[in-house]
């Protein structure tokens, strides 16, 4: 697979991956019974990793070069 995910767009995934997981241990908002959903921060900070995401190539959009 190539490359899709551009230097701006990987620092907001780790940043937002980052919030979203502090969200699910409890750090922000403790107690909402939806603190599961911040598990999906560890999705974002993959794709960051990897720098490919499977929804942008399916929809055919690139933010890198």
């Amino acid at each position: 697979m190539s490359k899709n995910i551009g230097n701006a767009d990987r620092a907001v995934r780790i940043v937002l991956g980052l919030l979203l997981i502090a969200y699910a241990l409890g750090l922000i908002f403790p107690n909402t019974g939806w603190n599961w959903l911040g598990w999906i921060g560890v999705v974002a900070i993959l794709t960051a990793l990897i720098r490919v995401c499977p929804a942008y190539t399916i929809l055919g959009v690139r933010t890198g070069r």
